[in-house]
């Protein structure tokens, strides 16, 4: 049975038990800080476990992409593990429990209908305590007592160990569904969960039943996959098979699934699809949160290649591959194939402009580990590593357990938290109250009814009141301490959401004014975050809530604008122009769009002339709520990496833009009254942005440049035509006379040179050079040290350059010193320290800066000191 073939099978047999299929759930989860990536079937679900969820089903079935990375050392050297899968899955919400979850799971597995299993080929295993469970596969099912294996905690229970080390809340036991393969081998393909317990407090007698039971199950589609199509490993599935191929031509390598190098390419496969879904779901790779897993396991598969003897991006030419094959359960990798391969062979790019220097540098590093008898990588090295070479530490760590190394991750993690700042959440985060207080108000209420489409302003009933993260009965008119949030039971307050701002404005009550400075929203809840600027605020009160008018009509004018601008950008550039994400503002947008490169000024305008060409047209702006099937029949367009429900909003402008939008928008076009393009930029690999203003802040904009213009021309004395001209002339007069300054600090310097040769002391046959030039740019020093190290090698330089209140310092060794260990950024960091600075660089040539010009001279003689001290040291050492 095909990888397709079995997806299929098992969700139409889900649906003939009642089982409801919904689609999968996008790989980074919305609203749920508790995880990066969506790990597991059951994630999209939460709300239905407690309750809280549609009352339209109580049983689903799901194909769930899932990401995991903490096997990720595993991936390629066992037969099964991945960190992109896809996890096959049935649940139920208060509905079936064990013994139809058992029946089923057996029926499927064994009947001639659905796998056809050999019934003598499975096994199960239970946790030990679960006499239910075991009475269910023994009697029920006919498995005799030699199949089924009671098993502790720790293998059997989910979380794990969770009755002995917690964490508190909702768990239960498990089962285990195993196949034995015919070497004698076993596969866990299939664990049925049982959530029949809340955890409350240490042991014993902490295990309380649920008065409503779930089920929650689990089989690996690679895994299961694997047994039907009777391969040894998942990467033999016919999924795999292709891209397995497609690197091996790539690299020149025949696969030899038994050679050592074939764990490099099956981890290549694994991270090159991991890396494929992500970028389509427009997680990019970056340092932060999910973009630096995608930006590890990229450079981690180019590493790969590279060791395979790949010296040019390769990685990019897979993702049409994998979209290939993929087609069937995801044909819209389709849509963004080109987008991918921009994306990665521009990552791609950028680390092989440093992999072969890194390599070097590494495989160095190990052998003189190796010498010394060290077992530890500094803390040092391996930040080096990464903000030089651009190796993750993740990836050094790796790479340091294949030679038996370790690496001093606390040092760099100090040294990381120095080099990078750190910012916090904002302090009008709806995370900031989405945790307890929530959850209590959901135990009352379904939510807050929006009315925002319709009105501004609303009665409403306060149902809750937010303070210092947990819920009180009022509050007092306080100053502007920290925020509180009031979550009403209607609102016409749009919380954010979908790229546009939250609305700002008043809510009133008998005895109280709130002033709403930002609204956020946590699931069905609206979050009204602001200050008591008058009175006592008391949970129950009746209010009135009024949304700034004037403010929300800047906002739909611009987000109007964005459905505009987003047909523009396609009809122009090409259908690959697809939005990327967004901020609407006040009158004010930015729109991130799959684009290889820089969008020409003619096509900027070209853009900009067909968003207002529709705004004069006044073309009518309707919406409309439809099952989203009909949505996508009538061509509305969706944002990948988006969770859609089943009924969905779709904004219809003219005949000419369909999208599915939750926002606020215009009633017809003309209403924009004009949008200006300020800027265009990149913001990632294969992503631009285009920022533009709408209405009076368009105009202020047009306003602002004309008074500009006047002003250049009456500094110029040129009318504003002859501006371009004039600037032309003035700058060619100032290369020249640069040009002349320069010639004449050069004539200047090689005159100088041998004196300064002639007065630099030496140390074993190496001059040391450490003086001031004043005024001097980093490229003159530059230029210094060249000819410095062509009179005099061996030789080392420190050169500072006081002005302005700071000081540049560019040191530099001559090559022979590199190979003796010598290094420049160790030197001139060390110096950078006197003069109140830091700095980087290459063990050849390192540049820092100071604010500290008065200390020079103490700098330049702890050059000179630091650098005779390592040269009698590297001779001492020196063996004869």
């Amino acid at each position: 049975m095909k990888t397709d073939e079995l997806r299929e099978t098992y969700l139409a047999f889900f649906e003939s038990k009642g089982c409801v299929r919904r689609p999968s759930d996008v790989l980074v989860p919305k609203g749920d800080p508790t995880v990066l990536f969506t790990p597991a079937g059951m994630n999209q679900f939460k709300r239905e476990f407690l309750g809280l969820g549609d009352a339209n089903f109580k049983r689903a079935t799901t194909c769930q992409k899932c990401m995991r990375t903490g096997d990720i050392e595993n991936v390629g050297k066992t037969a099964y593990h991945h960190t992109f899968f896809e996890m096959l899955g049935n649940f139920s919400f208060g509905d079936y429990f064990k013994r139809d979850a058992i029946h089923w799971a057996w029926e499927f597995c064994t009947h001639q209908r659905w796998l056809n299993l050999p019934a003598d080929r499975l096994s199960v295993s239970v946790y030990l305590d679960d006499d239910e469970a075991f009475r269910l596969w023994q009697e029920a099912v006919g498995l005799p007592e030699s199949r089924i294996a009671r098993m502790g905690e720790a293998d059997n229970f989910w979380p794990a160990s969770a009755p002995s080390q917690g964490p508190d809340g909702v768990c239960g036991p498990c089962s285990e569904i195993f196949f034995h393969t015919p070497d004698g081998g076993s596969v866990e393909i299939w664990n049925l969960v049982f959530t029949q317990f809340n955890r409350a407090g240490p042991p014993p007698n902490n295990l309380r039943p649920l008065p409503s039971k779930n089920i929650d199950t689990g089989m690996g589609l690679e895994r299961t996959a694997a047994v039907l199509q009777g391969v040894e490993s998942n990467f033999d599935i016919d999924v795999f098979r292709p891209i397995i191929a497609a690197i091996s031509e790539l690299l020149g390598r025949r696969y030899d699934r038994a050679a050592p190098e074939s764990v490099r390419i099956r981890r290549i496969a694994d991270h090159a699809r991991a890396v494929t879904f992500c970028v389509h779901e427009n997680v990019l790779p970056s340092n932060e949160k999910q973009g630096y897993v995608v930006r590890r396991l990229l450079r981690r598969a180019v590493l790969d290649g590279y060791r395979l003897g790949q010296r040019a991006p390769f990685l990019y030419r897979l993702a049409p591959v994998i979209a290939g094959v993929m087609r069937q359960p995801y044909p819209e990798l389709a849509e963004t194939t080109e987008r991918v391969v921009q994306v990665v062979r521009s990552e791609e790019q950028r680390f092989f402009a440093t992999l072969e220097t890194g390599v070097r540098y590494l495989d160095d590093l190990f052998r003189r580990l190796a010498r010394s008898g060290d077992s530890s990588v500094s803390g040092d090295d391996a930040f080096k590593l990464h903000t030089t070479y651009g190796f993750p530490v993740e990836l050094t760590e790796s790479l340091a357990a294949e030679n038996n190394l370790r690496v001093d991750r606390a040092g760099y993690d100090r040294l990381w938290a120095g080099h990078v700042k750190v910012s916090g959440m904002g302090a009008f985060s709806g995370e900031v109250f989405a945790t307890g207080p929530i959850d209590a108000l959901r135990k009352t209420m379904a939510g807050t009814e929006f009315v925002g489409y319709q009105t501004l302003e609303a009665e409403a009933t306060l149902r809750g009141i937010i303070a210092q993260k947990q819920l009180v009965d009022q509050v007092r008119e306080a100053g502007d301490r920290d925020p509180i949030a009031l979550v009403l039971d209607r609102t016409p307050f749009y919380g954010e959401a979908g790229g546009q701002v939250g609305d700002t404005g008043e809510i009133r009550g008998e005895r109280f004014t709130f002033r709403v400075t930002d609204t956020q929203r946590e699931g069905d809840f609206m979050l009204h975050l602001g200050h008591v600027t008058r009175g006592e605020v008391r949970q129950g009160d009746s209010v009135r809530a009024a949304v700034d008018a004037e403010r929300r009509a800047g906002i739909r004018r611009a987000h109007s604008a964005t459905h505009l601008l987003h047909h523009a950008l396609r009809q122009t550039l090409g259908p690959h122009a697809t939005q990327a994400g967004s901020k609407v503002d006040r009158d004010s947008l930015r729109f991130d769009f799959a684009h290889p490169h820089a969008v020409s000024r003619e096509e900027l305008e070209r853009i900009e002339d067909a968003v207002n060409q529709r705004v004069l047209e006044d073309a009518p702006v309707r919406w409309e709520e439809l099952p989203i099937a009909e949505a996508r029949r009538r061509g509305a367009m969706a944002l990948f990496g988006e969770k859609y429900g089943d009924v969905v909003r779709m904004v219809s402008i003219g005949e000419f833009s369909r999208e599915l939008c939750g926002g606020t928008h215009l009633e017809r076009t003309g209403e924009v009254g004009l949008m200006k393009l300020v800027a265009e930029e990149s913001v990632a690999a294969g992503t631009r942005r285009v920022v533009a203003l709408t209405g009076f802040a368009a105009l202020e904009h047009i306003r602002r440049q004309e008074a500009t213009l006047r002003e250049l021309a009456q500094l110029l004395r040129a009318p504003a035509p002859e501006l371009p001209r004039r600037a032309e002339a003035l700058q060619e007069e100032i290369r020249s006379l640069k040009k002349q300054l320069a010639e004449r600090r050069q004539a200047s310097t090689r005159g100088s040179i041998e004196e300064i040769i002639a007065a630099a002391p030496e140390v074993g046959g190496v001059r040391i050079v450490a003086r001031e030039v004043p005024g001097a740019s980093a490229e003159e020093m530059r230029e210094q040290i060249d000819l410095l190290r062509r009179k005099a090698s061996p030789i080392a330089v420190l050169l500072a350059a006081p002005g302005d209140g700071k000081v540049q310092l560019v040191a530099a060794l001559s090559r022979e010193l590199v190979e003796r260990g010598l290094d420049a950024v160790r030197w001139v960091k060390q110096v950078a320290r006197v003069v109140g600075g830091g700095g980087g660089g290459r063990p050849d040539m390192a540049q820092a800066g100071g604010k500290d010009p008065s200390r020079v001279p103490e700098a330049l003689a702890e050059a000179e000191r630091t650098m005779r001290a390592e040269l009698e040291a590297a001779a001492t050492a020196k063996p004869t």
